[in-house]
């Protein structure tokens, strides 16, 4: 060891202290690589490893050196034991819990080294022996793989918890298709396990294989736990052969489910389908194909044909989709005839299967262990099935279980009965009506079955016309197939009646059928009263007329045949007439004579008691006629009790619109009654009727109130007709009439007058809700008011008037007319003079203020306009006229200075207009657009001829302008020499002298001869009078002008600042703007 260690320390020293810095990686890992290299030279041991597979004894192993071989190998345990080996491994038996010692000793190691481990269990890993398969087997059928094994129990005597863990793979690829766990337990025994598992691929598509391995759960072991290696594996293939085939084949599925078909063909399959549905192909081995149907859907059925198309043919299959049976509903068991036991149940669901596949039932019965199978053939009734079984002797109850099965699954109901509480007998036949008196009759009826062991409970149903269902109920004795009578009482004589009967057992446990109905009409009897009857007196009280109401069929007993009416007094009794049926009036000629009527009905068993009315009737003086509506369709009346009537309370009722003695029906109430309700099938809505209460004495009957009322108050179906009577200016007089009993329906409560402004002919207008301003409402509740005066009219004004009636039953419909009132001449009047006067005052009123306001309104309107004639601004001399009459100028009064604005400067001879500013003229503003440069305002003065102006711009030609002032006279005197000019004295006379701009070399000769032959006689200074400017020097168009010569007015005068005359003809300019502006109109201008 020494020397190895000093041989892996030398190159550390030989490395110098810069390469140290740089690989000390390197260093590192050849310091790893000496030590191992140290290690297996020296043979020390390493990676002790223990396992167990029965938890029993430990296998632990190790890795030793190359030239190690291990002598002795020692645990220290609580008896030290030593054990002689020859391999790297030793079994050993199991440890108690805590840390042991194991030594091991090489001799035959270099250093003859000894090796220490510490064993714990914690450390030791548990690894069960492989799982040994027993069998692995198949059922095609059913694609059932079923796989045994021995979970070899024996080598663990104590309980133990096992996880099995099983894979299937399938195809030669061995692909996983099923991965499952099975839990079992270990205790102390071999035991052989079997597990199943139906594939979705039918077994015969592809080779299928099969390994297990397991994972023993020992709560007590505290070392690692591991799984066992799997086992070997177990296949079933699948047996080609020359024939194609398709599987499954036929099979039954549950809809919704998944299936797998398989194609095991020689040749290749090109297309497959279910139906008319293409699937796509899956390959299997070889040239098998498998095609997969999702959640598949219930088949005809015929079933659902599967197909494979190959290159030289076609095959397939088919497929039954369905439900398993459901558990049959409401099984019931019972007996007809205590000969034998009929079950009937629902099935159920409808399963979609038919045929061979369809269900199956047995009904199964305990205790005699016997059983009966349902019948295709049977016929089921109501949807539902059923099944006979033999009553057996001395055997009460019974315990039926009902078993369904299909391919798909099984079900079953069970019932436990006993047969004497379940009869329900058979329905009643052959049954027969026989008479026993007008009130009895005997029914007699035939029931089959065997029921002298129980009594019967038979029920009859008795109907008759207009009556409530009546049923009876009688025990009798049972017999075998045997008739049964009984007696039926307490009928009505000379009544149909239809009867029916149905049977049980006296334990009830359900009814039979009801027989067929039997109808029978019982005997007559005598009528069990006479009619009820009443009289009225003719209008000329000669004769009386006696009325009654037929008997009711209860109170007939037979079918009436006549009435007997006779009249009875003190005197004598005398039978009056007979009266054929169905005749129920009779009229007798008393003339007012006292009797007592008397009505006697008569059918074919004899005469009814007879019926009896005195023909007295006793006036009453104190009547009032009153008022009463109906509740729900029925008349209340309400009296006060009168000891008086010893009788009866007869109340008769009619129509009011008939004629006076009507006759609709009438009412008996007891003589102690005070009140009743009248009610009729011939009351109707909105018609009045009259109503008449009759008091009874001994002697006769009186009047004692009369009523006029409605079943319902309806509105009235008509308005009332009005008419106006009378029209001022500012009022209208209305009339109506009454509203027919008949069309008023009802008690009438008032009357509502509408009036509006309104034309006839104009478009509909809006209907007459209350609460707008521009209607008129008058409610009139006085109904016997039947004019109205509405006053506080416009005149000669259309108004539309409407009136409607209303009752409880609400408002009728309206009537309207339009209605002109006529002209008031006093408001007329006012009307013209108003105006009048009105225009009258505005007149004064703008004459005064015009006369106030007429030098303002002179100066606006009509400014002074300065006469041409009165000007004296230019005069012509006497010298310059002389020569020529067609010449004449204007004397040149003194004027003052005026601003001379020099607009532009040229070098070529040629006169440049300039502009006369006026003294009052406003001035440029700071902001203008002129151009000083172009623009010189200088001063001048008349009497000055000449004078240099410079530029104070120099122009582009860079010479020089003048501003020469010529005297007007001279401008026509004759042309001078040019070297007479310097003598000519510029200041003579004091005219006025025009601005001309001449350059410095012009010559005044050229000027003089262009104004001798001017055309036009007197002054023109300006002879081009198209560019005059018309526009006032005040006005805006003036000031604000870009024009860089700018003349305003006629140069004849300087001082005026009104525009004169321009000359008429075409060539006359046109004026550009008007003689005054409106900012003018407001100024005050001062005469210049």
């Amino acid at each position: 060891m020494m020397s190895i260690y000093l041989f892996w320390r030398q190159p550390s020293q030989m490395v110098d202290k810069k390469r140290m810095k740089t690989s000390d990686f390197r260093w590192l890992l050849s310091k790893f690589v000496l030590l191992y290299l140290m290690v297996q030279v020296t043979g020390a041991l390493r990676d002790l490893k223990c396992t167990t597979n029965n938890l029993k004894v430990w296998d632990c192993s190790w890795k030793a050196g190359f030239e190690s071989v291990i002598d002795e190998v020692c645990i220290e345990d609580r008896s030290y034991s030593c054990h002689q080996v020859e391999k790297t491994n030793i079994k050993i038996p199991a440890l108690p819990p805590g840390d042991h010692v194991m030594t091991v000793k090489s001799s035959h190691s270099p250093a003859n080294s000894l090796s220490k481990f510490i064993l714990n269990e914690k450390n030791v890993s548990f690894i069960p022996d492989t799982p040994e398969i027993l069998s692995f087997s198949a059922d095609f059928p059913t694609s059932t793989l079923s796989l045994e094994w021995n979970d070899k129990g024996s080598a663990f005597p104590y309980h133990v918890n096992v996880t099995w863990e099983i894979k299937i793979l399938r195809t030669e690829r061995r692909e996983l298709i099923k991965l499952e766990t099975y839990n079992t337990n270990l205790n102390g025994k071999d035991r052989v396990h079997q597990w199943s598992w139906a594939s979705d691929l039918p077994l015969e598509c592809a080779t299928h294989y099969v390994s297990i391995r397991c994972y023993i759960d020992y709560l007590h072991f505290s070392g690692h736990k591991e799984w066992s290696d799997w086992s070997q594996m177990k296949k079933i293939p699948w047996s080609p052969n020359s024939q194609t085939k398709v599987f499954p084949q036929d099979k039954v599925v549950l809809v919704g489910s998944d299936i797998i078909f398989c194609c095991i063909s020689q040749s290749k399959v090109l297309v497959a389908q279910i139906g008319s549905t293409l699937c796509p192909l899956i390959h299997l081995d070889e040239k098998n194909v498998a095609i997969k149907i999702r959640n598949i859907s219930v088949s005809e059925n015929s079933g659902t044909n599967v197909i494979f198309t190959t290159d030289d043919n076609v095959y397939g299959t088919v497929i039954f989709a369905g439900y398993p049976p459901d558990i049959p509903q409401k099984l019931n068991c019972e007996t007809h005839d205590l000969k034998e036991i009929v079950c009937t149940w629902n099935p159920g669901r409808p399963t979609g299967l038919v045929g061979p596949r369809n269900t199956n039932y047995t009904l199964f019965e305990s205790f005699s262990r016997k059983y009966v199978t349902f019948k295709r053939a049977e016929t089921f009734i109501n949807e539902s099935y059923q099944l006979f079984f033999q009553i057996l002797p001395d055997q009460e109850i019974y315990n039926f279980t009902l078993h369904a099965q299909n391919p798909l699954g099984k079900s079953e109901s069970a019932q436990l009965v006993n047969i004497m509480e379940r009869v329900s007998p058979h329905t009643p036949t052959s049954l027969k009506v026989k008479d026993i008196n007008s009130t009895a009759v005997i029914l007699s009826w035939h029931l089959p079955g065997n029921f002298a062991q129980i009594n019967l409970l038979c029920q009859i149903e008795i109907n008759k016309a207009n009556s409530k269902q009546e049923l009876q109920n009688a025990t009798i004795k049972g017999a075998k197939n045997a008739d049964y009578l009984i007696d039926v009482n307490k009928l009505n004589p000379y009544t149909k009646y239809t009867f029916r009967i149905r049977c049980s057992a006296e334990t009830f446990w359900k009814w039979s059928k009801w027989s067929n109905a039997k109808q029978h009409l019982t005997k007559e009897a005598i009528p069990s009263k006479g009619p009820d009857i009443w009289r009225e007196w003719s209008s000329d009280g000669r004769n009386l007329v006696i009325y009654w109401k037929p008997l009711s069929i209860n109170d007939a007993n037979g079918k009436i045949l006549s009435y007997n009416v006779s009249c009875s007094s003190h005197e004598e009794t005398q039978f009056l007439s007979e009266v054929l049926d169905p005749q129920h009036k009779a009229e007798l000629p008393l003339s007012k004579r006292d009797c007592i009527i008397s009505v006697v009905a008569k059918n074919s068993a004899g005469s009814s008691p007879p019926s009896k009315i005195p023909t007295i009737e006793i006036p009453n003086d104190d009547l009032k006629v009153e008022e009463v509506v109906g509740i729900g369709k029925k008349i209340l009346l309400s009296w006060h009790h009168n000891p008086n009537m010893t009788c009866d309370y007869v109340i008769k009722w009619c129509n009011s619109s008939r004629s006076e003695h009507c006759l609709m029906d009438w009412k008996k109430v007891s003589s102690n009654s005070t009140e009743t309700i009248i009610e009729s099938d011939q009351f109707r809505s909105g018609i009045r009727y009259h109503f008449f209460l009759y008091g009874c004495r001994n002697q006769g009957y009186q009047l004692l109130r009369s009523i006029i009322g409605y079943i319902e108050e309806l509105a009235p179906i008509v308005a009332p007709n009005f008419t106006v009577e009378d029209t001022s200016s500012d009022s209208i007089l209305v009339k109506w009439e009454d509203i027919p009993v008949e069309e008023l329906r009802g008690f009438l409560r008032g009357y509502l007058f509408y009036f509006q402004k309104g034309e006839k002919d104009t478009s509909k207008m809006r209907g007459l809700e209350p609460g707008r301003s521009d209607i008129k409402i008058k409610n009139i509740t006085d109904i016997s008011q039947k004019t109205l005066r509405i006053a506080d009219l416009q005149g000669k004004t259309s108004y539309r008037l409407v009136l409607q009636a209303y009752t409880d039953g609400g408002v009728g419909p309206k009537k309207s007319m339009f209605v002109v009132t006529k002209e008031n001449s006093v408001g007329l009047i006012i009307a013209i003079l108003i105006p009048v006067a009105v225009a009258v005052i505005v007149g004064v009123v703008t004459s005064i203020l015009c006369y106030r306001k007429r030098e303002w309104i002179k100066e606006t309107f009509y400014p002074d306009i300065p006469n041409p004639e009165n000007c004296k601004a230019l005069q012509f001399q006497k010298s310059v006229c002389e020569g020529s009459n067609a010449l004449k100028t204007l004397e040149m009064n003194p004027c003052t200075p005026n601003n001379v604005e020099v607009l532009e400067t040229r070098a070529a001879p040629k006169i440049e207009d300039t502009e006369i500013i006026s003294p009052v003229a406003e001035r440029p503003e700071e902001g203008s657009n002129t151009e000083p440069e172009n623009h010189v305002v200088v001063s001048y003065c008349p009497p000055i001829i000449e004078e240099e102006i410079p530029n104070p711009v120099v122009d582009e030609a860079g010479g020089t302008s003048q501003v020469i002032y010529i005297d007007v006279q001279s401008m026509y005197q004759p042309q001078a020499k040019p070297e007479e000019e310097q003598d000519i004295d510029p200041v003579v006379g004091p005219g006025y002298k025009p601005q001309m701009r001449l350059p410095i070399n012009s010559t005044l000769e050229e000027t003089a001869a262009e104004d001798d032959i001017d055309k036009t006689a007197g002054y023109r200074p300006q002879a081009n009078v198209n560019t005059w400017n018309l526009v006032s020097p005040d006005s805006p168009r003036s000031t604000d002008s870009n024009s860089e010569v700018v003349s305003f007015g006629s140069p004849c005068s300087i001082n005026s600042r009104q525009f004169l005359i321009p000359p008429k003809d075409e060539d006359s300019p046109k004026s550009n703007g008007a003689g005054w502006s409106f900012t003018n109109f407001f100024q005050n201008k001062p005469n210049d």
